[in-house]
């Protein structure tokens, strides 16, 4: 009997209850995020997984054409006019109407579960007007002329997903359960057979076989929707190909039964078809170049973790060949495959060498080793040429102990946690956890549809199957921030987090449009504010949306909470927001700060109509300019005329300290004991120092008494170790980094730089004689022992500083390093011992003003560069800076 090849079109052969699998994965609460944090784990990229990426895509593409009410038309409600998609997110899809050309100024949104919209001719069906935009009317004076041109050769949106029940529906969501497909026999390419659909988990389908009953179920296929085997009911019969029930099945009814069985699923598909788009991401498979003859190496669908030698002994045409397992011994049974050039699994002879991968030598064969070139000429054989693979080299993102999740080869239902254990071409080792070895080791290729991102089964409701002992069943302390007029810890429940392959999912009440929101835009010229760092506000995306209200917010204070020096109290910031006139539903965010964690609910607002409001609000408790994220996209010069203004007056309320309590709860809540004194000591030390230094600095843009002191100060405090035993979200933070420098118009990465010349960095420099041990020192702050130690000397003028000799090997600069442009930068930084680093200068937009504002805490965070190439990257640093105050600052 024929073998059948496992891959995503695998039989199953053993029980595949799902309800058994779920009941298990609900008894272990697997939870990715607080494995992945408590493990250090990594996930692999969502966008390795191809298949998945293509199932969120909407069933409107880019390009398509259709109708739409034009009320601005002059025709009155019957008017309408011709529109062109042009992107989609979700149900929103975005048009322009035909005539405006690339303008993109009249684009707009809209819903397609609640806007007019039509397929094009549905006008000329009903006796409805077509009249273009007012705005537009005079551009052409023939309109019916410029539309038979506009429209030739387009392709308009299928009225299906335009009206009914497919209206709006992605489309993995067109295939229903009970909808009828034919699938291409696993024995021979020519055989088809009428299936259908049990079930349907984010585009992977439980398929069954017409003429099969539940006692069958065994025999169910599962398969992702984009299989090749996976064909429109009637594509065998347009292509002359014969229908004919499964070889491995035939036995189990007889002929009329399966004549019986084809007929009722002809009927059925026929009263409920399935949409012919749901098949136009299918890829035409291309022609091979593949002989009878010709040996290969190819990843056994028969054995575990093997790479066999098999011959193609059969070419049934330009698609399609056979491929036959070697089996020299005398009792060999045939094994045999059908595959095409896209097959997963075949690759060219010598491939396991190359990569240092074993070679199952053919059972029968003479001696313990195997070597090619003996075995082609024994044969009398040739290899297959590497021109008849696909791109063997090709691993698509994917790395070692990188995390996905898996189907389980042995139990088709099942999908595992897994890890990638090592990665040879575009063959991947997986390890399965929760299943017993030697089961839990298997291959797949980095094509397989059957590995999925990580948060996929949640994303689709499908039980995962969690390690045997997963390291986040016990209960993980945390620090909650709560409002303070609570009396009790309240514990939040932990949301499942956003998962980058879940479409943007749409409840029954946002059929209304009022819960869906355009783009909101973050505004990253305008001014951050003491809580924001502007340089990770300048790496954020320009827009979050369109798509429900509630989500677009959530990922945007998601962000923001994220780009804060200190997230957790931005996160208590957040909390304290509310207004009665909103409505809204709480959601539950997470911060992360120092190795601590910490959770809140947020109120976030559910109407459109009330995000701006809600934004504005936001801004102002963050004390940043309240266009920094709107609904409006702010041009080069704000409104606000924010650029110019300074910390102080945005902080003046934030700069008196207030005292905040403690949060309640959690691992945070240790007592401070007497690390925190020495802490504080250092700190008052550490104020002392900053104001002698900023009264003698001869070069300074902050406003004088503005609450830059109190962030030297916290920074020292968290370095010397007060942070590390409690996580009360501390306030006292404001950072010169958010001042910007307005001598330059562009917005800057580099912002996240300090934005004043403290003394601190000039005090470094007063002793010239001293090497290298005097970037240490002035530019961390604190000696080996992480202990803070200010340098001798510092209430001595900068002037003074400037007096001392010159000797040999200092920098001598031909331009003011304050008016060095990026790519002078760069250039200065190849021509010193860090010149690998210099690509990290350009990626920032560092210029000359950024880079005298550099720090070693500055360079180690933003730049994420260990100690030792940290401080000697601030020596060459130091060395401007010295130069810079020797020929410049007088």
């Amino acid at each position: 009997m024929m073998s059948h090849y496992p891959t995503n079109g695998k039989e199953e052969e053993v029980d595949t209850d799902a309800d058994s699998i779920k009941e298990a994965a609900e008894e272990a609460e697997f939870n990715w995020e607080e494995f992945m944090e408590e493990t250090g784990a990594g996930a692999a990229p969502h966008t390795t997984f191809k298949h998945v990426e293509i199932s969120l895509q909407s069933s409107f593409q880019p390009g398509m054409k259709l109708e739409v009410a034009n009320k601005g038309g002059g025709g009155g409600a019957d008017s309408f006019w011709v529109a062109t998609i042009i992107t989609t997110c979700g149900q929103l899809l975005l048009l322009r109407f035909s005539g405006y050309g690339d303008d993109r100024k009249a684009d707009f949104w809209c819903d397609v579960m609640t806007a007019e919209l039509h397929p094009v001719g549905w006008c000329t069906q009903n006796g409805k007007t077509l009249m273009p935009p007012e705005a537009i009317k005079e551009k052409h004076s023939d309109w019916t002329e410029f539309l038979v041109q506009d429209l030739t050769g387009a392709r308009t949106a299928p009225a299906n997903l335009l009206e009914g029940p497919l209206r709006g529906k992605n489309t993995v969501d067109l295939i229903l359960e009970g909808s009828v497909l034919e699938l291409q026999d696993a024995s021979g390419p020519f055989l088809y057979w009428p299936v259908r659909v049990l079930q349907n988990v984010g585009g992977r389908l439980r398929l069954r076989y017409a003429g099969l009953a539940d006692d069958h179920r065994a025999q169910d296929a599962w398969l992702f929707y984009l299989d090749v085997r996976l064909r429109p009911l009637g594509w065998a019969a347009e292509n002359r190909l014969a229908l004919e029930p499964p070889t491995a099945l035939r036995s189990l009814k007889s002929a009329p039964d399966w004549q019986a069985a084809l007929e009722e699923a002809r009927l059925d598909g026929q009263k409920s078809p399935l949409p012919l788009e749901v098949f136009k991401d299918h890829v035409d498979l291309p022609g091979h170049s593949f002989k009878a003859g010709m040996k290969l190496e190819m990843v056994s669908p028969w054995e575990q973790l093997q790479i066999c030698p098999v011959s193609v002994t059969q070419v049934y045409n330009d698609i399609y060949f056979l491929v036959t397992l070697d089996d020299l011994s005398v009792d060999a049974r045939p094994r045999f495959v059908v595959c095409h050039a896209n097959s997963p699994g075949i690759l060219p002879v010598q491939w396991s060498m190359k990569h240092g991968v074993a070679l199952e030598r053919p059972r029968g064969s003479g001696g313990p080793d195997f070597d090619w070139a003996d075995y082609l000429k024994q044969g009398g054989s040739e290899a297959a040429p590497d021109a008849c693979f696909p791109d063997t080299w090709k691993n698509r993102g994917f790395a070692k102990d990188m995390w996905l999740e898996a189907v389980n080869p042995h139990r088709p239902a099942e999908v595992c946690v897994a890890q990638i254990t090592q990665v040879r071409g575009r063959l991947l080792w997986l390890r399965l956890e929760g299943v017993a070895k030697p089961l839990s080791e298997c291959i797949v290729d980095v094509e397989s549809m059957d590995i999925f991102p990580v948060g996929w089964c949640e994303a689709n409701a499908y039980p995962l199957t969690p390690p045997l002992k997963p390291v986040c069943q016990k209960q993980k302390q945390i620090a909650v921030v709560q409002p303070e007029k609570q009396l009790a810890p309240i514990q939040p429940e932990e949301t499942a987090p956003v998962s980058l392959c879940q479409p943007v999912a749409m409840d029954p009440a946002s059929a209304n449009g009022r819960y869906c929101c355009s783009k909101i835009f973050v505004n990253h010229r305008c001014f951050s504010g003491p809580y924001l760092n502007k340089g990770r506000i300048a790496e954020l995306p320009q827009a979050v949306g369109p798509g429900k209200c509630t989500l677009v917010l959530k990922e945007l204070l998601s962000m923001l909470i994220n780009a804060a020096y200190k997230p957790g109290r931005v996160l208590k910031e957040l909390q304290e927001l509310e207004d009665p006139s909103w409505d809204f539903q709480e959601e539950t965010l997470k911060a992360k700060y120092k190795g601590k964690t910490y959770r809140s609910t947020i109120r976030i607002v559910r109407l459109a109509d009330q995000i701006p409001d809600f934004c504005r609000k936001v801004c102002v408790k963050l004390q940043c300019c309240p266009n920094l994220f709107s609904p409006v996209l702010v041009p080069d010069k704000c409104p606000e005329n924010c650029s110019v203004q300074t910390k102080t007056k945005y902080t003046y309320y934030y700069g008196k300290k207030r005292k905040l309590s403690k949060p309640l709860g959690g691992e945070a809540a240790a007592a401070e004991g007497d690390m925190a004194k020495p802490a504080r000591r250092r700190k008052k030390r550490k104020a002392i120092f900053v104001q002698k230094k900023r009264r003698s600095s001869a070069v300074d843009y902050a406003a004088a008494g503005s609450p830059q002191d109190s962030e030297e100060d916290e920074e020292m405090a968290l370095q010397s170790g007060s942070e590390g035993t409690s996580s009360e979200p501390r306030e006292d933070h404001t950072d010169a980094s958010s001042v910007e420098v307005t001598t330059s118009s562009r917005p800057r990465r580099a912002a996240a730089m300090r934005r004043t010349f403290s003394a601190g960095n000039a005090a470094g420099s007063r002793d010239a004689g001293e090497g290298r041990r005097r970037s240490t020192r002035s530019l961390s702050a604190y000696s080996q022992n992480n202990k803070y130690q200010p340098p001798k000397g510092q209430d001595m003028q900068v002037q003074t500083d400037m007096q001392v000799e010159e000797e040999e090997g200092q920098l001598v600069l031909d331009s003011n390093p304050l008016e060095w442009s990026v790519d002078e930068v760069v250039q200065f930084i190849n021509s010193t011992d860090c010149a690998s680093l210099a690509n990290i200068f350009q990626e920032q937009d560092i210029d000359g003003q950024a880079l005298l504002l550099l720090t070693l805490p500055t360079v180690q965070e933003c730049m994420d560069l260990k100690l030792g190439p940290a401080i000697k990257l601030c020596h060459q640093i130091e060395r401007v800076k010295v130069a810079f105050y020797r020929q410049y600052a007088n």
